[in-house]
């Protein structure tokens, strides 16, 4: 897709343009690179990078991708870690536009502070941070928190799994625009939030943050994955606890994988712990490892925070054993 634009393209651009300024529209390949390539993997080529400023700006923008037949990228942080928000290579079927929700950054806290409405470009450093005065944390602590992981990112991708007390990242509970059977574009506010009936009342209303109280509902929808404990107790269970693309996770925004474009999500946070230990255990018998995890998961009361093991460990732990005497 490297051709000069053609009259389609840009009169397309021009419309994109008119509807994020021109500041907020990239074209030159030397300025959409850093967009194109995933800060791990993953690279191609696109036609444009936009950046929407408000929930409204995106739905027209997306509209207007919709319209013209265009493959649509969504992208935060670009950390790369699913290699989903960049182009695969330069072999799709019709041009791409990445759109970035970076500028749409906002949180607005539920329930004081026991839920969140996260933001399109809500990262889990802001979030943190915004939770840390109440006492409470997101859902997911994770490393890629320090290179701007989004909140939205992390649910369409059912990630963050490794606090064993909470699972991977999930709700019932979204607002989202997705391609009906007649290729029109249709947005759909399941958020439990009554913010009126046409997108334009519905965005306009998120973009001013104009959420009372009495707008939000309580109506036995989860905001994470309520039963991740259970089953991760259950460690003589045939399936495992957790593995990619379990149908039991999917649901709507949750696991979407850009299938669908995420405007917001409402999720719950959590108390902090008050008090902690780290406990470092070694050995040179995995098995040791195995019933010790076992033993923790079926038989303590309250299960630990999080558990991990290094990959480089996991690695070399056989050319470790090869060389331990018996």
């Amino acid at each position: 897709m490297s051709s000069a634009p053609t009259d389609t393209h840009k009169t397309f651009l021009a419309d994109l343009a008119r509807l994020v300024g021109p500041s907020h529209l990239l074209t030159d390949p030397a300025k959409t690179q850093r967009y194109r390539k995933g800060f791990r993997s993953g690279q191609g080529e696109a036609l444009a990078v936009v950046f929407p400023g408000t929930l409204l700006e995106l739905w027209r923008v997306l509209n207007a991708c919709v319209d013209a037949d265009k493959i649509i990228l969504m992208q935060a942080a670009n950390t790369g870690l699913t290699e989903g928000s960049t182009p695969n290579g330069n072999d799709y079927d019709r041009e791409i536009v990445i759109i970035s929700t970076l500028r749409l950054d906002k949180l607005h806290l539920l329930d004081k502070g026991e839920q969140v409405l996260a933001w399109p470009g809500t990262t889990l450093y802001s979030l943190e941070k915004a939770l840390k005065p109440l006492g409470r944390e997101p859902h997911s602590v994770i490393g890629s928190s320090c290179i701007g992981a989004s909140v939205i990112g992390g649910i369409c991708n059912n990630s963050g799994g490794s606090l064993v007390q909470r699972g991977p990242a999930y709700t019932e509970m979204s607002l989202f625009a997705q391609i009906d059977a007649d290729g029109k574009l249709k947005l759909v506010n399941h958020l439990g939030i009554d913010l009126g009936s046409t997108p334009e009342q519905i965005l306009s209303r998120l973009d001013d943050e104009r959420i009372s109280d009495s707008d939000v509902l309580h109506d036995g929808r989860h905001a994470h994955d309520h039963d991740y404990v259970t089953r991760v107790r259950d460690v003589d269970a045939d399936t495992p606890a957790r593995y990619n693309a379990d149908p039991d996770r999917l649901f709507e925004s949750s696991g979407c994988a850009g299938k669908l474009a995420v405007f917001a999500v409402r999720l719950d946070t959590f108390p902090a712990e008050k008090r902690q230990q780290v406990f470092y255990i070694g050995t040179n018998q995995p098995q040791v490892l195995t019933e010790i995890r076992r033993h923790i998961l079926a038989e303590f009361q309250h299960l630990p925070v999080a558990g991990n093991i290094c990959t480089a460990i996991f690695t070399i732990s056989p050319r470790s054993m090869a060389k331990t005497p018996s």
